[in-house]
């Protein structure tokens, strides 16, 4: 069988694209005879196997199946989104389930004794029947086993759902071998496809450590572009603005005094000083932003309520007020030594208001509170003259069939060279003074 992958600049693929919108829109859901019947609600309870003498994997439908301590004792707090408070808040928001395409499948080992089984590591995965809300788009994927009449959903994802933030995906007890779990995971993932019917497992931003684990145990590694803001210790924002050269650092102050002087105010508030008044009126801005392109927002404003009840401590929204009324907003999540630039939107546009309250606000509470760096999410070139550096993301692909893994690996090599020329030439946007080594 000869397999042709196409692309449409695929360097753009991670680094340019606005929305995660198809080239061509697949068809949605279990696309083929020998998955019609399949009950994706089914899987937890019936994947259950001892998949080594010491452990084995269970596959969850739901996050609620485990304790909420026993999971965030693996996962930790620095990372806010994999925290079992985010996962619920998904799921009770009706935001990840068959309908969103989004069905929780999450995957736990544990000891394999008959009483008192512990956790030793815990991983988020979902059956995926589309493509949305992941930021690593593989639509041309999809395309191309429709073309040659093969169903590509189900497929396995292991992510945060609408979150292109990387992190930790696969948690595991001090004094376990990562590689074991790895291999172990991998194996029952590979039944469980062959059980659903999935066409492949993708493992989306995970940490540089988890991709050369998977790479080794065969997994195709795609790479992206992503832009971020570090932290060298500044005292304040004019510090970090004389790094710049003369002529951008003069342009950024102009956009920050455009703002001022339309009378626009700041709030940053952080965990319960956030009200019930501050989400109806964030969520109008989230919103706002895809109504005005046709389109309904992936979460909804139960989501947004339940994480400020859940976990306050990880959040910081900044609002903008001009006059008696908030006008902008944008919410960040704070991790260990990052803060985590998410959702935004307005009800009026301005010239330099995104800017400001997106990026500025969050820099200005960076440097003041000591914080590392900020990772704002996706697409956005124009973050480059404003100090924010390209850098590389990761993602890892198992391929069930063997021809579209081949053709697939092919595209990923070419892709993958784009990506590199792509970083360097980007790189050389950046406002930095040619005296400095940031």
């Amino acid at each position: 069988m000869h397999i042709c992958v196409r692309a449409h600049e695929p360097w753009q693929s991670t680094a340019n694209h606005m929305e995660d919108k198809p080239l061509t829109q697949p068809r949605q859901g279990l696309q083929s005879a020998s998955t019609d019947n399949v009950d994706l609600t089914t899987f937890g309870s019936c994947v259950t196997e001892p998949a080594m003498p010491t452990y084995c994997v269970r596959f969850i439908p739901s996050i609620t199946d485990v304790d909420s301590l026993t999971w965030n004792c693996l996962t930790g707090s620095g990372y806010p989104f994999l925290q079992h408070e985010f996962l619920l808040a998904l799921e009770q928001s009706g935001c990840t389930n068959i309908q969103t395409g989004w069905q929780p499948l999450h995957a736990l080992v544990e000891t394999n004794t008959e009483i008192n089984p512990r956790l030793i590591a815990c991983m988020p995965l979902f059956a995926k029947t589309n493509s949305m809300g992941e930021y690593v788009f593989d639509w041309s994927w999809a395309d191309a086993y429709q073309r040659h009449g093969l169903a590509y959903y189900p497929k396995l994802v292991t992510a945060i759902p609408f979150t292109p933030c990387a992190g930790p995906r696969i948690c595991i007890a001090a004094g376990v071998s990562p590689e074991t779990i790895h291999q172990l995971l991998f194996a029952q993932i590979q039944k469980l496809a062959a059980k659903i019917h999935a066409s492949s497992w993708h493992v989306l931003f995970p940490e540089p450590e988890l991709a050369l684990s998977l790479s080794n145990l065969n997994l195709l590694q795609r790479s992206g572009c992503q832009y971020q803001w570090f932290n060298a210790d500044y005292a304040c924002f004019d510090e970090f603005l004389a790094t710049f050269s003369s002529r951008k650092r003069k342009n950024l102050r102009k956009e920050r005094m455009n703002i001022a002087e339309q009378g626009i105010v700041f709030e940053q508030l952080e965990g319960n000083a956030i009200h019930a008044d501050h989400w109806q009126h964030f969520y109008q801005f989230y919103q706002s932003t895809y109504l005005v392109r046709g389109r309904a927002p992936y979460l909804n404003e139960q989501f947004f309520t339940e994480l400020g009840r859940s976990m306050p401590q990880h959040l910081l929204l900044v609002m903008a007020r001009k006059a008696d009324h908030y006008i902008a907003g944008a919410l960040f999540f704070k991790g260990e030594d990052t803060l985590y630039g998410r959702y935004w939107g307005c009800t009026e546009e301005m010239q330099f208001l995104h800017f400001e309250t997106c990026y500025y606000q969050g820099i200005d509470y960076c440097i003041t509170h000591g914080i590392s760096r900020i990772d704002s999410g996706a697409q956005g070139e124009h973050k480059i003259q404003r100090g924010f550096k390209p850098v590389n993301t990761r993602s890892s692909h198992w391929i069930a069939h063997p021809d579209f893994s081949g053709a697939i690996a092919s595209f990923l090599q070419e892709e993958t060279q784009h990506i590199n020329d792509y970083l360097q030439s980007a790189a050389q946007g950046l406002p930095f003074r040619k005296d400095l080594k940031l």
